[in-house]
């Protein structure tokens, strides 16, 4: 009768921790990278929890003392009892956690819960098999138990088990469906877009600017996986699409042309190319070849669109022979240049020329910093290709939407909130601080810090404090997350900064409060400069 309490006292908690380890699974794209594992091991703090104490016990219980059964139940209790209070003290701290963005349960994740389903069912019918062999049934209730206390091991067994059976078989039939989809539609234009930084900017902009006269599908949100692509093309390709534009992420060399191969595309754009994922690069020339497969993968008549003031691209010894434009603000030999430009809290206005056309156009836009300028410059290019004409690409620039997360400018209250939280890095980063310069009144920068840039990490985070410091013109900083923040801190002292006027906080909703509680006869500009997952959060 108590193993019987033990087994659902057991289930609950399970039931507790799948949801959890499911929800961290997600956020680590299903340990791509095996960014899973790396969480598992730098949270190893969590292993050390009252289940060790349970699972003492019914070890001593029932394998140590099988035959002594009044000092058995005794022992048996005490982990009921334990197992109780770990319960309580789990599902408390389940429910005082800010979840910033909660599990999806996807067609993927109610597959894995199948698979964990029935491999914690094969100790359940054991134990039932053997309810007579006292023994056995013992030694499999501790088996169960054990695997309850290892459920990160176990989710990482379900996963792995179903990459390489369920979802190797799903992936395929879909690929094909949409392989086959996409040869049929003879007319379309296909663009893809990758680069470190901008991606998904870059993309909405440019569909924004060739919707003014073609039909355009751009991926929705940041889908730029081989299944993000697939879900695109099976899910919202139609015979009404023009021009379909892929963007494209990568982690390691060759998931670019992996891509490729599978789309197609006939005209590539590549933003700025910095040390984004250099984890798992490995290295910043393994990251430039990577970005450069795109416009390798072109046909000779397709069109690539590169940046003259990336030192990156103009390094880069192209493999093909495929028309390319170059954009750019500093320098001078390029088809599309920007000038002049100016920001205010209502937008962005700037010059640009093209190349064999001596007019200088004025443009405006509701974006705000410079990389949006880049991005706006690419999207122009391929409108000129595509024979927009001038007044029209003015009119579609107009109207171009900011992105969710991207330096995007919204009242709250009596304050304005530069939302820049979506995918920090070195470049966006520093664009941002020079955004928030220009804004008159009271400046606040509220950040925890930018990640997965491998060895780097540190030093780059160290400069992001400097330049706080000397670009930014903040009167205040919040940094989130006390450990993570260190090399801001240090950055932001060796840039003279006031320390009086530094807070730390280990939760974003403090920052909030405190931006609330400024007194000030100005308007508050708060730049909130990336908002890490909650894989990352500081207990």
């Amino acid at each position: 009768m108590l193993e019987i309490v033990l087994v659902l006292i057991a289930i609950v908690i399970l039931c507790y921790k799948t949801k959890k380890n499911l929800h961290i699974l997600q956020l680590n794209l299903y340990n791509e990278n095996n960014r899973y594992i790396k969480w598992v091991f730098n949270n190893s703090s969590n292993f050390f929890s009252l289940e060790i104490l349970g699972l003492l016990l019914i070890s001593l219980a029932n394998i140590f003392l099988i035959n002594n059964d009044t000092l058995k139940n005794i022992i048996n209790m005490g982990a009921i009892l334990v197992y109780l209070c770990h319960l309580w003290l789990y599902r408390n701290s389940i429910l005082k956690e800010q979840v910033k963005k909660p599990l999806v349960v996807t067609a993927r994740i109610k597959r894995l819960i199948g698979t964990i389903i029935v491999i914690y069912l094969i100790p359940l019918v054991c134990l039932y098999i053997y309810k007579d062999q006292n023994v056995i049934n013992h030694f499999i209730l501790f088996i169960f138990m054990l695997m309850v206390y290892l459920n990160t091991i176990i989710i990482f067994l379900g996963n792995f088990i179903n990459k390489y059976t369920l979802e190797k078989c799903v992936y395929h039939h879909f690929k094909s469906k949409a392989l086959k989809k996409i040869r049929n539609m003879n007319n379309l234009k296909v663009i893809g877009i990758t680069g470190s930084y901008g991606k998904t900017s870059s993309k909405n902009i440019l569909a924004d600017i060739l919707n003014i006269k073609y039909t355009t599908l751009p991926t929705p949100r940041n889908l730029n996986t081989p299944y993000g692509l697939i879900m695109t093309i099976n899910n919202h390709l139609d015979k009404f699409t023009d021009i379909f534009i892929a963007e494209m992420g990568a982690y390691v060399p060759g998931e670019i042309k992996e891509l490729c191969d599978m789309v197609h595309p006939k005209y590539g754009i590549l933003t700025r190319i910095g040390t984004a994922h250099l984890e798992t690069f490995g290295s910043v020339e393994n990251i430039q070849k990577t970005k450069f497969e795109l416009i390798e993968s072109l046909p000779r008549d397709g069109v690539g669109v590169l940046n003259r003031d990336d030192p990156k691209q103009v390094s880069y010894k192209l493999k093909n022979k495929c028309k390319i434009l170059w954009i750019g603000i500093d320098e001078a030999d390029v088809d599309v240049k920007a000038s002049n430009i100016k920001c205010s809290n209502v937008g962005t206005t700037f010059d640009v020329k093209f190349k064999g056309d001596n007019t200088t156009y004025q443009f405006e836009t509701k974006l705000l910093g410079k990389h949006n300028v880049y991005n706006i410059l690419a999207g122009l290019a391929l409108g000129r290709e595509f024979g927009i004409p001038i007044i029209s690409l003015q009119q579609a620039v107009r109207g171009v939407k900011p992105v969710e997360h991207r330096l995007e400018l919204k009242k709250l209250g009596y304050f304005y909130q530069i939302d820049d939280a979506y995918n920090s890095n070195p470049v966006g980063a520093k664009s941002a601080l020079e955004v928030l310069a220009m804004m008159p009144g009271v400046r606040i920068v509220v950040t925890p810090g930018m990640v997965e840039l491998g060895d780097k990490e540190k030093e780059l985070n160290k400069e992001f404090g400097r330049q706080i410091a000397t670009l930014s013109k903040a009167d205040y900083v919040v940094l989130i997350g006390e450990k993570r923040t260190l090399p801001i801190k240090e950055g932001l002292m060796e840039g003279n900064f006031d320390e009086d006027n530094l807070i730390v906080y280990n939760d974003v909703k403090e920052a909030y409060n405190f931006i609330r509680g400024i007194k000030a006869k100005k308007d508050v500009y708060a730049l909130f400069e990336n908002d890490l997952p909650d894989t990352y959060n500081e207990k």
